[in-house]
């Protein structure tokens, strides 16, 4: 799944590595090259590729905290703590 991003990668780095030996491109001009057409399009559609999945955890948690609220309301009245007294003088 994840041949296809790598792949791009090599190939925006190739094209920056193009940039900075070229006669007449620069360094500056060969890292933009690689965030550009490297970094930014790869970072976009692998978060949007995982949207799904975090979409689901987000269920997930939210369903294992509902039942855990349900269960804990299920308490008998004897596990709450006890309120401190205050100590005389105060």
């Amino acid at each position: 799944m994840y041949i296809v991003p790598f792949v791009w990668l090599y190939v925006a780095f190739m094209m920056a590595v193009a940039e900075a030996t070229s006669p007449i491109g620069t360094l500056l001009g060969a890292g933009i090259t690689f965030v550009l057409y490297g970094l930014l399009p790869v970072g976009l559609i692998l978060y949007f590729m995982g949207s799904p999945a975090r979409r689901r955890a987000n269920r997930q948690a939210e369903q294992n905290d509902s039942n855990q609220g349900d269960s804990s309301s299920h308490a008998p009245a004897d596990s709450v703590a006890a309120e401190r007294e205050k100590p005389p003088g105060l």
